[in-house]
């Protein structure tokens, strides 16, 4: 199967590789080349740890990183049998791109967006495989994270849906479906967590480090809340935050205004070596 990946980065690039690892063409596909060249370079360095863990042979890398191609030119996405897309959370921009591939895929195309909050329903909107899109979620690090939220838009078909199903668990993924809501499960739950997190710093309940060990200890999760937004990047946390309550209007989803101050400064998280912790060091 042919798969076209749209945009390079961390989720991008671990998307393409999920793929490429279970035998399938991959074209990674970005504005430009080095966009694309860095997305390529992430996956040969995570094969180049399988192979050196002996978890793959040098037959096997050498097969793996052959299956993957790199783009700047959506037109090379003619033949798929899927797209997804992974480029930032910006609805105009995601609209934009599936209308150019709208014109470009076959019919039986499946179209999958891997939106962390954004509507599948409103992306969707217009385009003639509007019955055959989906929110395709996958979590970070998409090789490892067995987890895909499959969210279905208002339009999406019943054989879409199935599809959909049996694709992800082809490449040994667990598909969870839901309908349309923002913030779908995973996010809807966790990241107004993170928030209260941050509330909790900022109003000086506890440190940092109590914080996120209360949460390891007590709720025994692998990495306190403040980590955790530090992992996905502290600007993510507040667009998915601000979905959630500007669709829902509800108040109980006000952003933290420490959220909003860090993502001012420029204090992003892991990514750009200091957030609620200091990478630096």
């Amino acid at each position: 199967m042919k798969v076209f990946i749209a945009g390079c980065g961390t989720m991008g690039s671990g998307i393409a590789q999920t793929f490429a690892v279970k035998g399938h063409e991959v074209v990674m596909f970005d504005q430009t080349m080095a966009l694309a060249d860095r997305g390529y370079a992430t996956i040969e360095k995570q094969i180049g740890r399988q192979k050196e863990k002996g978890r793959m042979t040098e037959e096997e890398a050498s097969a793996v990183l052959a299956r993957v191609s790199r783009s700047v030119d959506c037109r090379d996405a003619a033949g798929s049998s899927l797209v997804i897309e992974a480029i930032y959370e910006n609805m105009a921009a995601k609209r934009e791109l599936f209308a150019a591939l709208d014109e470009i895929c076959g019919p039986e195309c499946l179209f999958g967006s891997n939106t962390s909050s954004l509507s599948i329903t409103e992306m969707a909107r217009g385009l003639t495989h509007e019955g055959q899109f989906l929110g395709l979620h996958f979590f970070n690090p998409a090789p490892l994270m067995r987890l895909v939220e499959i969210i279905r838009g208002g339009a999406a078909t019943e054989e879409a849906l199935s599809a959909a199903v049996e694709l992800i668990r082809s490449i040994g993924k667990e598909p969870v479906i839901c309908r349309e809501s923002p913030g779908f499960i995973v996010n809807r739950i966790l990241i107004p967590m993170i928030n209260e997190a941050v509330d909790l710093l900022e109003t000086g309940v506890a440190s940092r480090e109590a914080i996120d060990s209360a949460m390891k200890l007590g709720a025994n999760h692998p990495m306190g809340p403040l980590e955790l937004a530090d992992f996905i990047g502290v600007d993510i946390v507040l667009a998915i935050m601000e979905v959630i309550f500007d669709e829902t209007g509800d108040p109980k989803y006000r952003p933290s205004l420490m959220l909003k101050r860090m993502v001012r400064a420029g204090r992003l998280g892991r990514k750009t070596g200091e957030g609620f912790y200091d990478y630096n060091k």
